[in-house]
C-alpha cells in the first residue's frame, strides 16, 4: 500500500501576511499575493500554502477559490511556532543599492534579528526605499523559510547611533585597519551582540576614533584582504551566527 502524501509539501508556496492567524480562520488574498498564487503557481482549491504571520508560526492553508483578483484561503493546523531568533543586530552602512539588495537578502537567511541602516560620511547612499527593503526581507525570509522577519529600523547617523547605544549589547567593529580576530571576539563576548560595518570607502579618522572610543565597541579584523562592505556584513554574520550556536 502506497504511503499516504506528506501534507503539506514541501513545494507549497510560503507567503507571510497579516497575523495572528489560528486553525479554522479563512483569509483572503489580494494583489501581488493573490497574482503569485493564482497565475505564477496556478493554484487550484484544495492545494496547500504554508503561511506565516510573523507572531504565531507557521501555518499550514489550503486553497478554497483562487479568483481573477483575490484567492481564498483556510488556515488549517500551525506547523511550527515562531522561532527563537538569535540576537544579533546588523547595523550596515548604506551602500550603493545593489549591494545593499544583496546585505538584506543575505542578512535575512543567515538569521539576523535587526536591520539598523547606517549614514556615515563616506555613504554614496543617504536614503532606503523603506518599502522595496521590507519586500526584499519578506521575499528572504519566504524563500529560506523563516518564521520571523527581521526587524528594520530607520537609518541612523553614526554619532546618533553610537549615543544613544545601549549598555547590554556589544558592538562588533569591522575595522578594515585592523582589529581581534573576529572569532575570537564572538566568542569571548557572548550574548546580545550587533555587527557594525562601514560604506565603500570605509570609516573616515573622526568616526574610527569615536567607535573605538565608546565603551561598548571591540574591533575585530575579518582576515588580511579588504573585504568589500557586503562581503564584510556577510562573512562577519556568518561567522558570528557559527559562533553562536545557530548553525
Amino acid at each position: 500500500m502506497a504511503a499516504t502524501p506528506a501534507w503539506p509539501p514541501r513545494s507549497a508556496p510560503r507567503l507571510f501576511v497579516p497575523g495572528p492567524l489560528a486553525a479554522g480562520a479563512q483569509l483572503s488574498l489580494e494583489g501581488g499575493q493573490a497574482h503569485y498564487l493564482a497565475k505564477v503557481m496556478r493554484a487550484k482549491p484544495g492545494d496547500a500554502v504554508v503561511l506565516c504571520d510573523d507572531i504565531t508560526g507557521e501555518w499550514a492553508a489550503a486553497v478554497v477559490e483562487a479568483g481573477k483578483r483575490d484567492v481564498l484561503l483556510n488556515v488549517r493546523e500551525r506547523l511550527r511556532i515562531r522561532e527563537a531568533v538569535p540576537d544579533l543586530w546588523l547595523c550596515a552602512a548604506l551602500v550603493k543599492k545593489p549591494a545593499f539588495d544583496l546585505v538584506l537578502e543575505k542578512a535575512t537567511e543567515l538569521g539576523v534579528a535587526r536591520v539598523q541602516p547606517v549614514l556615515t560620511r563616506r555613504c554614496v547612499a543617504d536614503k532606503l526605499n523603506d518599502e522595496r527593503a521590507r519586500a526584499i526581507l519578506t521575499e528572504a525570509a519566504e524563500q529560506c523559510a523563516r518564521t520571523a522577519l527581521p526587524a528594520l529600523v530607520a537609518p541612523a547617523r553614526l554619532d546618533t547611533l553610537l549615543a544613544h547605544w545601549p549598555e547590554a549589547r556589544t558592538l562588533f567593529f569591522a575595522d578594515e585597519q585592523g582589529g581581534a580576530p573576529a572569532a575570537a571576539e564572538f566568542a569571548a563576548n557572548p550574548g546580545p551582540a550587533a555587527l557594525l560595518v562601514g560604506p565603500e570607502g570605509g570609516f573616515d579618522d573622526g568616526e574610527r576614533a569615536a567607535i573605538r572610543a565608546h565603551p561598548r565597541a571591540r574591533a575585530i579584523t575579518l582576515g588580511p584582504r579588504i573585504l568589500r562592505a557586503e562581503t564584510a556584513t556577510i562573512a562577519a554574520a556568518a561567522l558570528w551566527m557559527g559562533s553562536a550556536g545557530d548553525w
